[in-house]
């Protein structure tokens, strides 16, 4: 008799042992140093103050039954390029025996943040001694990647058991901003706040993984922060000490804060996102389960045929400064590899929680309509959409925003190495990576 007691309470202890462990990081990536900040073509020298410090932080997730480990990066950043992400990815990997497709990068889009790696399309605002504004950037890019891997590192060692819940709410200050400049197109826009909620054995909320779908544009000055990402990071870790606060940028290409451009929007929308966190946290949430599948893809996707080189002569003769820089950037890539690059590899991850909830991050600067066509596809309930994952280099339009044009549509690849805009067929191939990936974590 007291064998079989013995049997039953070893069997109740094993199902009540948690199925995770998690360990989360913040390292600070405030810039030491003055150096020019990414996201408005319009600023015409370095950073001038730190109105808030920005950070790495990191999430490690072990599936204790599949006995593997995944890891999401977030970044107070205008973004990520696929160039620095894939070496620190390969990194951790070697270090912590991660997999590429385990290992995730999300950039808030802060616009207050410093330019990181590539700054060529920055160098017409640096005047006649472009190597003064290069050589910060440059380590500030260093400075960079050794803190992601230094909280890539702190978040594995910090491995505890676990409990992972999930829920939504809603946050409604994102606008549409295509319907600023014409009221006659739709306004699509993704106002869920998706959260999931890292808790100790004991009870404690450890860390919070929280998103929404919005440009981090409140503020357009010569300051470091994180903008309303950043506030509202730091009203969840003050509200609950101890708590790790990481943001998750969706699909909010399109979308704005409106209103904005007053320091007290920081804190307004940085609370008012806090304030919806916070509601899903005080009500019932859905216990996650492993395993935690993991599938990723790179799909190329093609611009439309780039010009002659006749026509990038011509137009980098333009009075327009935008159109000569990128026509001579164009001549340049003509000159060095005798073609202009017409294609890109587009990163598609996925990870999968006990067949239920899905986390789909998706390169660039994503549109509202790719999350709201995504849910509808897999369940609104079950889907979380990322944008600005694993390489931010341009906006990613939907068929539809294609068409009507605009910044979104194509006119932003101007600031951009490539030609611009996308092929007919973007979305198509899109949904097709997508719909493999999602196979993939079945």
């Amino acid at each position: 008799m007291r064998l079989v007691l013995s049997f039953i309470v070893a069997l109740s202890a094993l199902a009540q042992a948690p199925a995770w462990k998690a360990g989360s990081a913040a390292v600070s990536i405030t810039p030491a140093e003055p150096v020019w900040l990414a996201g408005y073509a319009s600023r015409t020298k370095p950073h001038e103050s730190v109105r808030q410090p920005i950070f790495a932080k990191a999430l490690a997730i072990r599936d204790e039954g599949a006995g593997t480990t995944s890891l999401i990066v977030t970044l107070d950043l205008v973004g990520i390029r696929r160039a620095m992400a894939e070496p620190i990815a390969e990194e951790i990997s070697k270090k912590h025996g991660i997999p590429r497709e385990r290992v995730l990068f999300n950039a808030s889009h802060t616009h207050s943040a410093p330019v990181v790696g590539d700054a060529s399309s920055y160098l017409y605002r640096f005047g006649d001694k472009p190597e003064r504004m290069l050589e910060p950037i440059a380590r500030y890019t260093a400075f960079l990647r050794t803190q992601i891997l230094e909280a890539a590192s702190q978040a594995v060692a910090r491995l505890e058991p676990a409990t992972l819940e999930f829920e939504q709410g809603f946050a409604g200050f994102a606008v549409n901003r295509r319907r600023v400049t014409n009221r006659s197109w739709p306004g699509p826009v993704d106002h869920d706040v998706p959260v999931i909620a890292v808790k100790n054995t004991a009870g404690a909320l450890k860390a919070v993984l929280f998103g929404y779908a919005c440009h981090n544009t409140v503020m357009g000055d010569d300051s470091v922060h994180g903008d309303y990402a950043g506030y509202a990071q730091a009203a969840i870790e003050q509200r609950h000490p101890g708590a790790i606060a990481l943001f998750v940028q969706g699909a909010g290409a399109d979308s704005n804060p409106l209103p904005r451009r007053k320091p007290e929007h920081l804190e307004r929308y940085g609370n008012t996102l806090a304030d919806a966190v916070d509601e899903v946290l005080a009500a019932r949430m859905r216990s996650l389960a492993g395993p935690l599948k993991a599938s990723i893809e790179f799909p190329e996707l093609r611009f439309q045929p780039p010009k002659s080189r006749a026509e990038y002569e011509a137009l980098a003769k333009s009075s327009n400064q935008m159109e000569s820089l990128h026509a001579r950037r164009m001549l340049d890539a003509i000159e060095r590899n005798g073609r202009v690059r017409d294609t890109v590899l587009y990163p598609v991850q996925a990870w999968n929680f006990g067949g239920g909830v899905t986390l789909l991050a998706l390169a660039g600067e994503l549109v509202a309509d790719y999350s709201l066509l995504f849910k509808s596809t897999y369940g609104h309930g079950k889907l979380w959409v990322a944008g600005y994952s694993n390489d931010v280099f341009g906006y990613i339009p939907s068929q539809r925003v294609l068409h009507e044009g605009g910044y979104e549509g194509g006119g932003a690849f101007q600031f951009s190495a490539f030609p611009g805009p996308f092929a007919d067929d973007v979305e198509t191939l899109i949904v097709a990576a997508v719909g493999r990936v999602m196979n993939n974590i079945r």
